[in-house]
């Protein structure tokens, strides 16, 4: 893939409300699916609300608060959707609307997913599926800590949450190997490595943790999630609720699950990221589009280059499939 020297545009790809704005990750193709052929797909009013299928180009619709209310703290959601479909209603931006009320800079990613052939969620290698999406995530913190001035963020206020499959993908970025590339904090709302137990560093940010205990698809894994970090020394914060199933996101179904977002809420409070930063970046920008130097843009296209090449699973490594959405 070439690039054309000097600058490359990072602009806002299309008008959408007031309240959000939406903007490629990738200078161009995505590394690694170079050959990919298969067409995006959004679709309407399924039980759990809008849901994308079929995801080539990633992006990030960003919900900005308004600039007197802003913290200067910044989260990345990744809905969840079994890598092949997102949840981008109830695991994306009705999370990132009230975020964003709250004075939090929120960040929908819409992350590669595999092509969606049948109906259902077909058997797949989840570590195989996954790392696409912790490409994304990766590569989606470094261009958000490149331009925290434009959007009023503090580089160190960036966490990432994800739901169900996003999880795995938060979970991804959470524990790579590049210490200085991990986010502040991360949240893994009923999500956690689906697939073999990634090495547990022995620094990570600080980390928050929900389900519901009557989730009957993936309960074992989020549990042994658990257990790794804690016997790595790890104290994540953990609410684990008696009802909502998988998949609840924002949805009320009048489970003690309807108020993890405040929990949540209250844990930031308690880290101090819900209290205007000291000395924030800049106030962001307005304009439509800004520009982002050609030669940090291309070496981070080269880390997830390389990322890739040295994320496929050994074939005869366990495999597991048992995500939803």
């Amino acid at each position: 893939m070439g690039f054309t020297a000097g600058a490359i545009a990072f602009t806002f790809l299309t008008a959408r409300p007031a309240d959000s704005q939406v903007v490629n990750i990738w200078p161009g193709i995505a590394p690694g699916s170079e050959h990919w052929t298969q067409k995006e797909k959004t679709i309407a009013d399924t039980p759990i609300g809008t849901v994308v299928i079929n995801v080539v180009t990633p992006t990030l619709t960003a919900y900005l608060p308004e600039r007197t209310r802003a913290t200067g703290t910044g989260v990345i959601i990744a809905p969840g959707g079994a890598f092949v479909a997102l949840a981008i209603d109830v695991e994306g931006n009705q999370v990132a609307r009230w975020l964003q009320e709250k004075g939090i800079a929120a960040f929908v990613l819409k992350y590669r997913t595999m092509e969606k052939r049948q109906e259902g969620i077909p058997a797949m290698d989840q570590d195989e599926a996954a790392k696409y999406g912790i490409a994304d995530g990766i590569q989606a913190v470094k261009v958000i800590r490149q331009h925290t001035a434009e959007w009023g963020l503090s580089p160190d206020r960036i966490g990432f949450m994800g739901f169900s499959a996003g999880g795995m993908v938060s979970s991804g970025v959470l524990l790579q190997q590049d210490a200085n590339a991990r986010p502040n904090f991360a949240a893994m709302i009923y999500g956690a490595p689906f697939g073999v137990m990634p090495a547990i560093p022995a620094k990570l940010p600080p980390m928050f943790l929900a389900w519901a205990q009557d989730d009957a698809l993936v309960l074992k894994f989020l549990v042994k999630f658990h257990d790794a970090l804690t016997s790595a020394g790890h104290k994540p914060e953990v609410h684990i609720f008696s009802a909502g199933g998988h998949g609840f996101g924002m949805k009320k179904q009048g489970t003690s699950s309807d108020h993890w977002i405040d929990a949540f809420y209250y844990w930031l409070e308690s880290q101090g990221l819900t209290r205007r930063a000291e000395n924030p970046d800049a106030d962001r920008a307005i304009n439509e589009s800004f520009y982002f130097d050609f030669d940090s843009t291309a070496a981070l296209y080269m880390d997830a280059v390389r990322l890739l090449a040295f994320s496929s699973i050994d074939n005869n490594r366990e495999r597991t499939a048992g995500d939803s959405f």
